[in-house]
């Protein structure tokens, strides 16, 4: 049998999401007419030439303004936006009567929302795992700066999972009194781990709130806000479906909004506010939050991605990237050196259960000697594959997977020369000969047997 043939046997179900290849011959052609082999949906979703069409088409039969007034063009604008903004709590399930959505930039604006605006106070806690993008890590920073205390639940190699008692045991660390926050990755941007969404309802049953980071989840699993009920939940659409960019949301419960206090206003954000009299009346969320003249001409491609999306179904999305990660995870592993050395190492789940379509790894030689990262991006550049490398914004996880140590990084950014900046260059002279990073691979919505066997190909050429 050749690899296909094998596939096939060992993943039967893969043929379920045939349509997905005729919708990437017709929607994405431009992928296999340009020979790319894209592995980076972590990165960023792919758009559709119908999603293009769809909106150019809007723009160019329609005049929108402003949507901050009530002429005929801004009339128009408005009433896009908030098609949209309905459309975005129907396509995750999210009751109108218990959820809002905040338009914002990308889910980093969604969270610096809420870390900007939440009541953290001395006594209060904000509690995070050690696997989360620094969007979420940086939430620590207004945390302390309001005399919260901060703490990490680390996560437990080889899986990179959390610890869970030492979870359960610091959710019962609370002050009834106080605010307090848990914030963590539906699916982690790093290895790829999908976290227990259980643990929403076990913190809010002792007091908490919770931000679910569903950025990385949300392209490739099914959200049903009926069902699982975060406070706070930012999303990036770009990662969902490619375009456009520079628009994301905070899904919120109304009653967590209430708790939400910000200290400045903008245009938008208020029903009058004076200079004479000195005084302003916020506007109630989504409102409230929405800082400035939203950006009225893409929002509405944010319903025409969602549709897509939609059409496909998460069923069939969701099989085929189950499929495709389960080969690269068997072959990855089967790569050996002609000593039996293992040519990768990969961090996180070596099987298929709750884990995502991300993949993060490092290549040795046959002498166990890690394999530079400049060398992998030319080879995989000349042969038209886009993977990313690094830590991924995720360094919790990444010093964990690596192996970096507390006293590592004290020594390294104690040094005189890197009290203002490092460089990523500076960061691996500091840990050598240890990884600073690894190389990411990433399955999504248009991903096929072609694309995943060419990096197992790939990574194959580099066995001695």
């Amino acid at each position: 049998m050749n690899a296909l043939e094998l596939f096939l046997k060992d993943f039967p179900t893969y043929q379920n999401t045939s349509r997905i290849d005729e919708i990437r011959r017709m929607d994405y052609a431009i992928l296999d007419q340009q020979g790319h082999i894209y592995l980076d949906y972590t990165g960023g979703g792919l758009y559709a030439t119908s999603q293009l069409e769809a909106h150019q088409e809007l723009l160019r039969t329609h005049v929108f303004g402003n949507p901050h007034s009530y002429n005929p063009t801004s009339a128009q604008s408005t009433e896009l936006v908030e098609n949209a903004r309905k459309y975005v709590l129907q396509f995750f399930n999210a009751p109108e009567d218990e959820y809002v959505c905040i338009f914002t930039q990308n889910a980093s604006a969604a969270l610096k929302i809420v870390g900007e605006a939440y009541p953290f106070g001395a006594g209060c806690r904000y509690l995070l795992t050690f696997d989360n993008h620094n969007s979420v890590n940086g939430i620590r920073e207004y945390a302390s700066a309001r005399g919260a205390s901060v703490t990490y639940i680390p996560v437990i190699l080889p899986d990179l999972r959390i610890n869970e008692a030492q979870l359960s045991a610091e959710l019962h660390r609370h002050d009834d009194g106080c605010f307090n926050l848990l914030s963590y990755p539906a699916q982690s941007n790093f290895s790829g781990v999908q976290h227990p969404l259980e643990w929403i309802e076990q913190a809010q049953a002792l007091g908490w709130d919770v931000l679910l980071d569903a950025a990385a989840y949300v392209p490739t699993n099914r959200m049903d806000l009926s069902r699982w009920k975060p406070d706070y939940m930012p999303l990036s659409f770009y990662k969902m479906f490619g375009y456009p960019t520079g628009v994301g949301a905070l899904l919120a419960r109304r009653s967590a909004m209430k708790k939400l206090s910000r200290s400045w206003f903008a245009g938008g954000t208020t029903t009058v506010a004076s200079v004479r009299g000195n005084k302003y009346y916020p506007a109630e969320a989504p409102a409230a939050f929405e800082d400035g003249t939203l950006d009225y001409l893409n929002i509405p491609a944010v319903e025409i991605g969602l549709r897509h999306i939609q059409a496909i179904g998460y069923e069939a999305i969701h099989e085929r990237v189950l499929c495709l990660t389960g080969w690269l995870l068997r072959e990855l592993i089967s790569l050996k050196h002609s000593n039996g050395t293992p040519l990768v190492k990969i961090y996180g789940p070596l099987d298929m259960e709750a884990r995502g379509g991300t993949l993060a790894i490092n290549f040795y030689d046959a002498t166990g000697k890690l394999i530079e990262k400049r060398l992998l991006e030319k080879e995989g550049n000349r042969r038209g594959i886009s993977i990313r490398m690094g830590f991924f914004c995720n360094p919790g996880a990444g010093e964990v997977a690596l192996d970096i140590s507390s006293d590592e990084l004290s020594s390294c950014f104690s040094r005189p020369r890197y009290e203002e900046r490092i460089s990523d260059l500076d960061f691996q002279h500091c840990i050598d000969p240890k990884a600073s990073g690894a190389v990411r691979v990433s399955v999504g919505l248009m991903s096929n047997f072609a694309d995943v066997q060419a990096f197992i190909d790939f990574a194959g050429s580099l066995l001695e």
